[in-house]
């Protein structure tokens, strides 16, 4: 692995740290919160590709372990791998390199925009939201003992918010590939 895609990786994991400076809203009948830092998981995915944008998600979970506040509402340390919401941090791992491999595969420099665009949505929609919530459903239902239908019930008022950061992640794709041509290709 070169500097670059070190320095990447880190830009990457500094955009998924300070979008978790938004604060999380609860939504009251299910523990998990809205946040912004999955739009992060998606954009290093998107831009980096799956190699280095889950480098840039396990650089993240990695400061959180050791501590530092760098998830959604500061929280970090050990505790936040023994809630009901680790599912979803474990996911991040897989929704970046299943949202950056899909990219890869979908979207090339030589198409048209329309088709880079709808490519990254794809992956975005793909890899941020149905893999992300694959796990993080899982995880909640199996550890808080409600049972899958009703924690993936609980999850479906997420899924508009969810599709709309997949958008903005395809948009900002696009974006980068058109204007940062010398940016090395994602892999």
């Amino acid at each position: 692995m070169l500097t670059r895609d070190l320095v990447l990786a880190a830009l990457f994991a500094a955009i998924i740290v300070v979008l978790g400076l938004l604060p999380p809203i609860m939504l009251g009948f299910i523990s998990v919160p809205i946040t912004a830092q999955s739009l992060g998981v998606m954009l290093a995915g998107v831009v980096l590709g799956a190699k280095r944008g889950t480098i840039a998600v396990l650089l993240v979970l990695l400061l959180a372990a050791i501590g530092l506040p760098v998830l959604s509402g500061g929280r970090g340390g050990l505790g936040v791998f023994a809630a009901p919401t680790t599912g979803y941090l474990i996911g991040w791992v897989a929704a970046a390199f299943v949202t950056g491999f899909l990219s890869e595969k979908l979207v090339k420099r030589e198409q048209p925009g329309l088709v880079q665009g709808t490519g990254f949505f794809i992956s975005a929609l793909l890899g941020g939201v149905v893999v992300l919530y694959a796990f993080g459903v899982t995880y909640l239902a199996l550890v808080t003992g409600m049972g899958f239908v009703k924690a993936f019930l609980g999850s479906l008022a997420f899924i508009p918010g969810d599709a709309l950061k997949a958008l903005v992640a395809a948009l900002a794709g696009r974006a980068v590939m058109v204007g940062y041509p010398l940016l090395p290709q994602r892999a």
